[in-house]
């Protein structure tokens, strides 16, 4: 069965979401390590949790320069987190991640 780009798209900005809440991957590199996505991807899906209403900010490290720092989940908004745990290895394979 052809899963559809809208799901793809949706499974793909919680999985970004829930790596970052989990403390598996906050940076765009971990991101990129962790999945598999290149770069760009990475980035226009952190930018695209906000139209989930995901509330995802970068938090500059103290004492650091030029963006060093991580992303952390301040609110779901209407994303239940624990749907996302319960469901993970169906949003991997989904997304054909390991």
């Amino acid at each position: 069965m052809q899963t559809s780009k809208t799901r793809t798209s949706f499974y793909r900005r919680l999985y970004v979401a829930w790596l970052i809440d989990s403390g598996q991957a906050t940076s765009v590199p971990a991101l990129m390590a962790a999945t598999g996505m290149p770069r760009r991807t990475a980035q226009d899906t952190l930018a695209a949790l906000e139209e989930l209403d995901i509330d995802c900010r970068f938090e500059q490290d103290e004492g650091e320069r030029n963006n060093a720092g991580h992303y952390q989940i301040h609110a779901w908004g209407p994303i239940d987190k624990r749907w996302i745990a319960a469901n993970l290895q169906q949003i991997k394979t989904t997304l054909g991640y390991p």
